[in-house]
């Protein structure tokens, strides 16, 4: 574990295929942009978005081809979009002083606190003899874990920040490691990945983009939700999509080999158990590591009250920062800068990736996308099960577009509610459960924080992210439908299945 850095190396191409995506990828991105560049612009988008979505799109598939290191990749999309005047200087580069990027360094900071304190090793261990005889319930322990933390700490990356060197140390544990990933690394990281942001469907407090939604259901239906209203809608579909993506993750999208399956320590268990009681009681500096990490988890745990206690509220990316001073303080700290494995590149890897984002968000090339779908389909001639998996397919899958919960929210949660009350169906029986989609942002390691931050692991690749999150928001988009027909019916969320439109 204690030659675990973050390092910025290109992740070697693991099989033939992705050696030749590698090839391919370069002059594909090239094609794609000016594809799109070159296009007859389409009405109401304008000449700004049409060029920003072109960038982005180069940028994506270099992203996923990987013919560049992630992090050459997003400065070369930050040059485009300032050449081609799709984006100002400024907001470009002010996106290093976003909190999204602050919180990624504060989080590594708090993760190698964990690490150069044995916290994140003796926890790790306990993890193994508790769980760890086989790697199947290693995994489900995690999906355990994650459940667990959901509905106490809404912030995703924090919990994401809380669980990664756990993530680390287990996955090393069983042989995966940033030299040699195996599919259990990558199932382990990307099922934690799904678990974080899936998990927060379970309640409307899960994300702020959550009570945005449910603003719109209120202000434009006259429907209140309530705090049970959205958890015996959420709560069933994460738990159980959870609970396939880790039996179907580890069968049949990354298969684990036999050799896998068991802890790569000689002595197996026995030396893990030998290992975690040499460690003897907890040091003065692990002691010190608990407060401070203690601290943080508080004030995340209780930004709603905040206001009250304090007179000011306290983010997410501010409690990460008291907690990396008390890391790093002079003579009373845990860390020594140099100590801190902070990846540079990943940052600005991010910083790229929210240039990216935002350009297509502020020239409305997001916003035009969603609409020109909703617009060229004709609802009006089918039932409404049909409908209903048509506009669920729309909000699961928008996330590959935008990387904003919020936008995403804002953007099609009203058009939602408006087409549903143009079609004579009650608002709410689509809003709501497109509402419950919000936070399936797993497709890609841009579409999230949890995303880039685990990703930095080199643990899997781009084109493993999107296998393994298009899966998670196919089980989850079966399961909405399967819903519609019974369970919200049942509850008299959604009408019959093969109603049609009044």
């Amino acid at each position: 574990m204690e030659k675990m850095v973050l390092s910025s190396k290109t992740r070697a191409a693991q099989s033939p295929t992705e050696r030749w995506m590698r090839y391919l990828g370069f002059p594909g991105g090239i094609a794609l942009f000016l594809l799109v560049f070159y296009l007859p612009a389409g009405a109401g988008l304008t000449g700004a978005a049409q060029t920003g979505a072109a960038c982005f799109a180069l940028a994506l598939v270099w992203w996923v081809t990987e013919p560049f290191p992630t992090y050459v990749t997003s400065l070369i999309l930050m040059f485009l979009l300032l050449i081609t005047r799709t984006s100002p200087a400024k907001p470009l580069m002010d996106v290093l002083g976003m909190e999204v990027i602050w919180l990624n360094l504060l989080a590594f900071i708090l993760s190698s606190m964990l690490v150069k304190t044995r916290m994140a090793k003796r926890m790790a261990l306990w993890l193994i003899l508790r769980f760890g005889r086989k790697a199947s319930w290693a995994l489900l322990a995690f999906v355990i874990l994650q459940l667990a933390l959901a509905p106490l700490i809404p912030a995703t990356a924090a919990r994401c920040v809380m669980t990664l060197p756990l993530m680390i140390v287990v996955a090393t544990i069983y042989g995966s490691t940033e030299q040699n990933p195996t599919n259990f690394g990558r199932n382990l990281l990307l099922l934690n990945l799904a678990g974080i942001s899936v998990l927060s469907s379970i309640t409307m407090t899960g994300s702020s983009a959550n009570l945005v939604a449910v603003g719109f259901i209120q202000s434009m239906t006259g429907h209140r939700v309530y705090y049970m209203d959205w958890m015996r809608l959420g709560a069933p579909i994460a738990i159980m999509s959870m609970l396939i993506m880790w039996f179907i993750g580890q069968k049949f999208i990354f298969p684990i080999k036999p050799e896998d399956q068991v802890p790569h320590i000689e002595g197996g268990l026995a030396l893990v158990e030998e290992q975690h009681r040499a460690m003897g009681p907890l040091g003065r500096q692990e002691k010190k590591a608990i407060v401070i990490f203690g601290i943080v988890l508080f004030l995340w745990m209780t930004d709603i009250f905040h206001m009250r206690w304090f007179g000011v509220e306290i983010s997410a990316p501010f409690a990460a920062l008291i907690g990396a001073v008390l890391v790093l303080f002079p003579r009373y700290g845990v860390l020594q800068w140099a100590e801190a494995d902070i990846p540079w590149h990943l940052l600005i890897f991010s910083a790229g990736a929210y240039a990216g984002g935002l350009a297509l968000e502020d020239t409305g090339a997001a916003e035009w996308g969603v609409r020109t779908l909703f617009g060229g389909m004709n609802l009006r001639s089918i039932p409404f099960g049909a409908a209903f998996t048509i506009v669920m397919a729309v909000m699961m899958y928008s996330h590959l577009l935008t990387t904003s919960k919020t936008v995403r929210t804002i953007i099609m949660i009203p058009i939602i509610i408006s087409m549903s009350k143009a079609l004579g169906w009650d608002p709410v029986s689509m809003a709501l459960p497109a509402a419950l989609c919000i936070d399936w942002v797993v497709g890609l390691p841009i579409s999230g924080k949890p995303n880039v931050i685990l990703f930095s692991t080199n643990q899997y690749s781009v084109m493993d992210n999107f296998k393994f999150g298009m899966a998670t928001c196919t089980v989850g988009l079966l399961l909405l439908v399967a819903s519609a027909a019974t369970w919200f019916h049942w509850l008299g969320i959604t009408p019959s299945f093969w109603a049609m439109p009044k």
